[in-house]
């Protein structure tokens, strides 16, 4: 067989393999916290962030044990997980990963994508920070290796800049001045918390008692 017929011969085979080459990924968004208790300026930025990006779907990932130097105490995981999915139950767009509670011990975010991007190779990830966090990324564990796992979207914030040495899709997200350290801190002085938090979790932390003494 000539030289051109052997070419012509690969190239009829070289199109059957192309769709597993550039097969479209999923995209998935990761939005970290302890959730202590879950509210609505979380909820509004996985929704924000996912609907700006066009990305699949949007998971909230409670850690079991954040690794800050000023160790935040936090109620049960139990607790909060059961009180996110009373939060996102009317919203498929919105999903729960569970992969730091299974594991427990501290949440190293490295340690977590390098876990999900090996179970998961068809899906590309969006780690959500806030604006206000994005000047700490050179402090994080394992950070180079880690922006080579995920891509990072920093929710803009008031007074703090955008300038950072890595790479970070900016997106705007309408600013709400809610923390769960505000709520747990109403609770414990008897105020309401309704439309801070979805209505099923007022009524999940009324009824199992949660916040009126601490954590």
């Amino acid at each position: 067989m000539s030289t051109q017929a052997n070419l012509f011969v690969r190239s009829q085979v070289f199109p059957k393999e192309m769709p597993q080459v550039f097969e479209k990924k999923r995209q998935v968004g990761i939005l970290g916290g302890t959730f202590n208790p879950v509210h609505l300026a979380h909820l509004v930025m996985a929704e924000q962030v996912g609907q700006n990006l066009g990305l699949d779907r949007v998971f909230l990932m409670p850690s079991y044990q954040p690794p800050h130097i000023d160790e935040k105490k936090t109620i049960s995981a139990t607790h909060r997980l059961n009180m996110l999915e009373l939060a996102i139950e009317d919203n498929p767009f919105l999903a729960i990963e569970t992969v730091e509670l299974s594991r427990g011990g501290k949440s190293y975010t490295y340690d977590t994508m390098k876990a999900l991007t090996q179970n998961n190779p068809d899906t590309d990830y969006y780690f959500i920070i806030g604006g206000d966090m994005v000047e700490y990324l050179p402090k994080w564990y394992k950070i180079d290796e880690l922006v080579q796992l995920v891509h990072f979207v920093g929710i803009k914030r008031a007074g703090y800049g955008v300038e950072t040495p890595y790479p970070v899709i900016w997106v705007d997200v309408p600013e709400i001045d809610i923390s769960s350290t505000k709520i747990r801190q109403k609770v414990r002085q008897g105020c309401s918390i309704r439309y801070l938090v979805p209505d099923k979790v007022v009524d999940y932390i009324q009824k199992e008692g949660l916040y009126q003494y601490g954590l």
